[in-house]
C-alpha cells in the first residue's frame, strides 16, 4: 500500500510523541504505528520521509 499521510500521535498522560498515524491512498485503512525502529511499518515510513513525505505534526498544548 502506498503511504498518503502520516500523522504524529502523542500521549495523553504526558504528552510526548508516542507513536505514527498511518493513512493510504486509495484506503479507508488507518494504522497506528510504534516508534519501533525493528518495524516494517515504521520503517517504510521512514523511506516516505526520506523521499520527502512531510509528517504532520499537531502536539497538544501545553497545561500550566
Amino acid at each position: 500500500m502506498i503511504i498518503d499521510t502520516v500523522t504524529k500521535n502523542y500521549d495523553s498522560i504526558n504528552n510526548k510523541f508516542s507513536s505514527y498515524q498511518v493513512t493510504y491512498v486509495n484506503s479507508n485503512r488507518v494504522k497506528s504505528v510504534p516508534l519501533d525502529e525493528a518495524n516494517t511499518d515504521y520503517q517504510a515510513i521512514q523511506q516516505w520521509i526520506a523521499d520527502g513525505g512531510t509528517v504532520i505534526d499537531n502536539p497538544p498544548e501545553e497545561t500550566p
